[in-house]
């Protein structure tokens, strides 16, 4: 009885304790996190000769971040191609402060920046199984994960089974999809033709219903009327996660009901809820013997079924929450690249109208009035040089960032666990030791003889990332854009609207902020 009581009592002792004991092990760990982790990052950083900011506790330069960002959103910039001030100004500023290779804070978090393309090169390449994407904090699940976020053995198996979705011939047989969503925006828009054979339109939007259209009809076999709503929830998610990625995350602090965390619950639940919808419905399609699909979806199904068959485990292939978060990627990733691509193309082509007369030659000279071929596409030799030189200057993805997941070698420097790489894609692809005194203007010829002999550094130009995580649907994105660019030249010339300002500005991919009104002409009439 004794013993027992003796039991019991060290038991009640113990647990108060422990409850004694835990604020003060919280503390010293948010002191850890806070303060003496990034004290001795930045130590190490500085002692192998990189500059940079000094570490201010809790926020690190986050103020002064938001505070370059709202001024250089503030207004509109000339219209020239000189856009990294605008879409990455805290980093472009303090590069030209400390120098290429530096370091800033994000909150407790050392960015360090890589300008040199033989660094880039060890960042894709040698050391890509090293470090990670950063996720979107806490908020990641409520946004997209899918193989853009995977790392190890998950990344690996989810690449092999997405790979023949993307294979050229799966690319070829979706250009009738390609051409027909285009020809139906271009019909409409020859029904807003006026009287004297020209019209205006804001084409970001016009064109961002195109891609969803087609990233509906080709990864899903459904039209944009049935998947707009999951574009329209992405649409409203992105703007609260980069909310929450703007001020200095407090764990748990998700947990709490506030209403922007009660929307971003809400909206990942409606999401899931019509792609869970989408899948059941090919699922049951696919029980009762149908043919599978040759879309996205049933592309990545039939790989998932046959990896499972050839390792001779059930649970091999994709989970079905793998593949509801790959079909979320498939919407964001696949909708908003080839958008912007095509949209900042068209803005482009309107700076320069002697390069969208020559464009529109080549286009005509092919295959004229006709639908656009394969091997037709293949040949638009124009084209390629100019979509190579926005991407040049106008990078979808302005900055590119990976995370150290341990102590990493890059080049010369130690990089310390927990820090993140800094790829500032907007920069290294005007970097004048690159690319020649004339790197700010708008040249294609410097493609004319491919990618590989316009480049004097290999990774001198990675609009759509490098190594083994390329992104594996840049095919996809080239052969859409060739498309819709073809057939709108086909029917259109095009210039600014009086409405028309320059400003290009950095969300997580490179957007207008202010739209793209151009006045459009239908040919033969102008």
């Amino acid at each position: 009885m004794t013993l027992l009581v003796t039991i019991e009592n060290w038991a009640a002792l113990s647990s108060w304790l422990l409850l004694l004991l835990f604020p003060v092990w919280a503390l010293a760990e948010a002191l850890n996190v806070l303060w003496w982790r990034p004290w001795r990052m930045e130590r190490a950083l500085r002692e192998q000769g990189l500059t940079g900011t000094a570490y201010r506790f809790l926020y690190g330069d986050l103020k002064e971040m938001r505070r370059f960002l709202m001024e250089a959103v503030s207004k509109p910039m000339p219209l020239s191609h000189d856009i990294a001030l605008r879409v990455a100004p805290f980093i472009a500023h303090k590069i030209r402060e400390f120098g290429g290779t530096s370091f800033t804070w994000s909150g407790p978090v050392p960015r360090v920046a890589l300008l040199e393309p033989e660094l880039v090169k060890e960042v894709f390449v040698k050391k890509f199984d090293q470090v990670a994407r950063p996720g979107l904090s806490a908020y990641q699940r409520y946004f997209v994960t899918g193989i853009f976020s995977y790392e190890g053995e998950k990344w690996s198996k989810h690449r092999k089974m997405l790979n023949p979705a993307f294979h050229l011939e799966k690319l070829k047989q979706m250009l009738p999809v390609f051409c027909s969503c285009c020809t139906d925006m271009v019909e409409k828009w020859e029904g807003m033709v006026g009287p004297e054979g020209s019209f205006q339109v804001d084409v970001w939007p016009e064109l961002q219903d195109f891609t969803a259209d087609v990233i509906s009809r080709t990864a899903f076999g459904s039209n944009y009327k049935e998947g707009r709503k999951i574009f329209q929830l992405q649409t409203e998610q992105t703007e609260l996660i980069l909310l929450a990625l703007q001020s200095v995350y407090i764990p748990g602090f998700r947990f709490l009901p506030t209403p922007k965390n009660n929307r971003r619950k809400a909206i990942h639940r409606e999401a899931r809820s019509i792609l869970i919808g989408i899948i059941r419905k090919r699922e049951e399609a696919m029980k009762k013997g149908e043919p599978t699909k040759q879309d996205l979806l049933g592309l990545m199904l039939e790989s998932s079924s046959k990896h499972a068959q050839e390792t001779g485990e059930k649970n091999a292939g994709m989970t079905y929450e793998d593949v509801i978060e790959e079909c979320k990627l498939f919407y964001f990733a696949g909708q908003e690249t080839t958008s912007i691509l095509i949209t900042t193309t068209m803005i482009v082509l309107s700076m320069h109208p002697d390069w969208q007369v020559k464009a529109r030659e080549e286009v005509l000279q092919l295959f004229g009035k006709d639908k656009p071929e394969y091997n037709e596409l293949s040949s638009l030799k124009i084209m390629t040089m100019i979509l190579y030189e926005v991407l040049r200057l106008y990078p979808p993805v302005p900055v590119l960032e990976r995370r150290t997941f341990k102590p990493v070698q890059i080049g010369s420097l130690l990089i310390p666990s927990g820090a993140v790489l800094v790829l500032p894609t907007v920069l290294i692809h005007r970097d004048p030791s690159n690319w020649g005194d004339d790197a700010e203007e708008f040249n294609p010829m410097r493609f004319s003889q491919g990618v590989s002999m316009a480049l004097k550094e290999q990774y001198a130009f990675f609009p759509f990332g490098g190594g083994p995580r390329i992104c594996i649907g840049q095919n996809f994105a080239m052969l859409e854009a060739k498309m819709a660019l073809s057939v709108i030249l086909q029917r259109f010339s095009f210039e600014f609207s009086a409405s028309y300002a320059h400003a290009p500005t950095r969300r997580f991919t490179l957007q207008p902020q202010h739209g793209v009104p151009l006045k459009l002409h239908r040919l033969g009439t102008t």
